[in-house]
């Protein structure tokens, strides 16, 4: 859930206000978005069926979802710079399209191999399709109508949140048509190309009047350098961590070196990097991103271990481990509203602080109660960590983005929604490849069948000490945030901040 594109200058006059046309185009592109949101839900609470299905490796279980996010993450600040300059409309019906096909390509998959490319390739389409989405938002709509719209779009993210994992239950459970877990990939085909014949009669087009160029380049050693630092850490645990393994981890580094240097290079050619260095001079924003970059890892790292855990560790049913993370999403959805109507205002930075320490909380009960409970744990008890886990959680998540915003000066909003966003899902990525090492690296190669679930509890246990120690970095690294947070961008920022909140609620 994806995704924040820098908004023009200038917009297009919207239609006159009895065109109701405009709201038709809302539904549709905001259909698009839960649709990208649910999406990445559902796979995680599908994963050990998935597996199971397919007999699947343990790097297959990491790059069904690190694959997704990586193309997803690679694809979006282009992505939003291709609707500027060739037309909002025209990206989003080819990102639509792309994303259907991709999800008939997921459900028809005959092994994890072609599965996995087919989910790279979803998130490829995602990074074209989610990136217009408030583009078109701000196009459409007068001034006085986008609290409004951007407060449907907040719902629509909170709703995604809540019934995606038990969508995805629910339809693995029901095995419909004897097809396991395969429809939910393939129930977005019908919304898809709903979406894509509706979008192309209702949705207006619109452009930037200044888009910056494109850099393909920044992007191709972006890719690189987090494939050469994630791919060997997805497989280094199945091969035994061989030496072709640490020398590109190492020759990532210099990657991203150059990456530095080819984007100073081009700022001053022609103005238009894919990452605005400048920014960076900006405390609360490099903080702010390195919070972003941190929170990415850690929730990389607990959403599928946790699956796991449910499902492989204790043996549960698709369906009750959907419904058991029923409780952690609406307190994050309750939370998130009130931190930033009520809370934020009066106590600034200190929210997010208190949210990173509540999550540690909840985190230490769970410790407590999967090592007091064992096998034995249930969903009740699951419920209190994981409520405090949730709360913590929408407090930092609906405040953080404009936290990392509130010094960037305004002509650099745009680019700088669009590195935050980035930055959490190359996080996630990376939180996901480090699964091998925390979560697998702790498992034994050779159990027996009755100790494969004990085994899968214990290597739970110690990926939750690992997410422990990531929060209490980020309480740390908070401390570098502005102590009251201000909203310097109207209109614009709320609409970015609304859709860089929504990786975050991926989990």
């Amino acid at each position: 859930m994806s995704s924040s594109a820098p908004l023009p200058d200038t917009a297009p006059p919207p239609p006159a206000p009895a065109d109701r046309r405009r709201w038709f185009a809302l539904a549709i592109v905001m259909t698009a978005a839960f649709m990208d949101l649910v999406d990445v839900t559902i796979v995680n609470i599908a994963i050990p069926s998935i597996t199971g299905d397919m007999n699947a490796s343990v790097s297959a279980i990491q790059w069904i979802t690190a694959g997704y996010a990586l193309a997803f993450a690679a694809g979006l600040i282009t992505g939003g710079r291709l609707g500027d300059i060739y037309g909002r409309k025209r990206l989003f019906l080819i990102g639509i399209a792309g994303f259907t096909v991709a999800s008939a390509l997921c459900g028809l998959a005959p092994n994890s191999d072609i599965l996995v490319a087919a989910r790279i390739l979803q998130g490829a389409t995602a990074a074209l399709m989610v990136p217009q989405v408030l583009s078109i938002v701000h196009a459409t709509f007068p001034a006085h109508e986008r609290g409004k719209v951007f407060g449907l779009f907040g719902a629509v993210v909170g709703l995604g949140a809540v019934s995606g994992p038990l969508l995805g239950a629910l339809l693995t459970e029901w095995d419909l048509f004897g097809l396991g877990w395969r429809p939910i990939f393939l129930i977005n085909l019908p919304v898809g190309i709903a979406g894509l014949l509706l979008g192309a009669k209702y949705i207006t087009e619109s452009k930037a009047p200044r888009a910056m160029r494109l850099d393909l380049l920044g992007v191709a050693l972006v890719t690189l350098a987090m494939l050469m630092l994630i791919y060997p850490l997805t497989r280094g645990h199945e091969l035994d961590w061989p030496l072709w393994g640490h020398i590109s981890m190492v020759g990532s580094l210099f990657v991203f070196g150059l990456l530095v240097l080819h984007q100073r290079q081009k700022a001053i050619i022609d103005g238009s990097p894919l990452i605005e260095l400048s920014l960076f001079r900006v405390k609360s924003f490099a903080a702010g991103i390195a919070v972003q970059l941190t929170f990415g890892i850690g929730l990389g790292i607990f959403f599928l271990v946790w699956t796991l855990y449910m499902q492989m560790g204790l043996g549960w049913s698709v369906l009750r481990a959907g419904t058991t993370g029923i409780p952690f999403s609406v307190a994050v959805s309750v939370a998130a509203g009130i931190s930033v109507q009520k809370l934020v205002p009066r106590f600034g930075r200190k929210v997010l602080q208190a949210g990173a320490l509540l999550m540690i909380a909840g985190l230490l009960i769970y410790l407590w109660e999967a090592e007091h409970y064992g096998m034995a744990i249930t969903s009740w008890q699951m419920a209190v960590p994981l409520i405090v886990m949730g709360v913590g959680m929408g407090l930092i998540v609906a405040p953080l983005t404009d936290a990392i915003l509130s010094e960037v000066p305004k002509e650099h909003a745009g680019s700088a929604s669009g590195l935050i966003n980035t930055v959490q899902q190359m996080g996630t990525a990376l939180g996901l490849g480090l699964v091998s090492v925390v979560f697998f690296g702790a498992i034994g190669d050779r159990l027996a069948p009755q100790e494969l679930g004990p085994a899968f509890v214990d290597a739970f246990q110690q990926s939750l000490w690992w997410v422990a120690g990531v929060l209490g970095a980020i309480f740390l690294l908070m401390f570098a945030l502005p102590a009251r947070p201000r909203a310097h961008v109207e209109g614009e920022a709320a609409g970015d901040d609304l859709l860089a909140e929504q990786p975050a609620l991926k989990g």
